[in-house]
């Protein structure tokens, strides 16, 4: 490991490599060739609902980006981030020191199936979990690339027991899934008493069929579905990182 420049307290893994985003705002340590986030993390980021001194825990945070992007235009009370991969762990700890928000950012190295936090802990729950099932398409060899997109070590439905369980009733969840799944995903939320509430889609080009779908569902709440304007191609977005 070699330190960074401006810290002697946090240190680049072989293979790791820092970016920066939104301008300079956030700085990323993630790796070179394993695992690196998608735009489906800057969507969700985008569309959850946050609200003032909301506590938010993140399952399956990766690197942390998501939480690194709400923290910093939201006035959050506080963020948990539940990560299995120690590597990733690593990387979202060292990604909160590295953009000075670790007071505010907490980070747990745990199976998201048996999640350490206590009952009723969270405000808003935010999850891009894997969505491939472990037998549909090629199984990545990089296994933290394939544990992050395949079902191999979790599960919606583990997603959504952990969430229903440390949700404060009328608390949100935001997630994002296939377009395609998008029916199981309504039919699975209502098993654990989470009821949709906005819809967003997104489409790669007008002409194309929809690819991902976002979802926020409110624990208890009642019947009530708003659909929003449809997502096309990266919208506003860019993960393009900056020199």
């Amino acid at each position: 490991m070699k330190p960074l420049n401006h810290s002697r307290n946090i240190e680049l893994r072989d293979g790791e490599i820092i970016d920066s985003f939104m301008d300079g705002q956030v700085r990323l340590i993630q790796s070179k060739s394993g695992y690196r986030f998608s735009i489906d993390a800057v969507f969700l980021a985008e569309f959850a609902t946050v609200k003032k001194d909301d506590v938010i825990v993140e399952l399956g945070t990766g690197c942390g980006i998501i939480l690194l992007l709400l923290l910093t235009k939201e006035e959050i009370k506080h963020a948990i981030g539940i990560e299995i991969q120690e590597e990733l762990a690593s990387q979202a700890i060292r990604n909160a020191m590295l953009n000075q928000l670790s007071n505010r950012m907490s980070v747990i190295m745990a199976d998201l199936r048996s999640c350490p936090l206590m009952p009723r802990c969270a405000d808003l729950v935010i999850c891009n979990p894997p969505y491939r099932k472990p037998k549909s398409g090629r199984l990545n060899p990089d296994m933290q690339k394939a544990i992050a997109r395949h079902e191999i070590m979790a599960c919606l439905q583990d997603v959504l027991r952990t969430t229903r369980s440390i949700l404060r009733p009328k608390g949100r969840l935001a997630i994002v899934y296939p377009a395609e799944r998008l029916a199981h995903v309504i039919s699975q939320l209502r098993k654990f008493q989470l009821e949709p509430k906005r819809i967003r889609i997104q489409y790669p080009a007008l002409e194309a069929e929809a690819k991902l779908v976002l979802v926020e569902a409110v624990l208890g709440g009642r019947p009530g579905l708003n659909i929003e304007a449809p997502l096309v191609g990266q919208g506003d977005y860019s993960i393009i990182p900056h020199g």
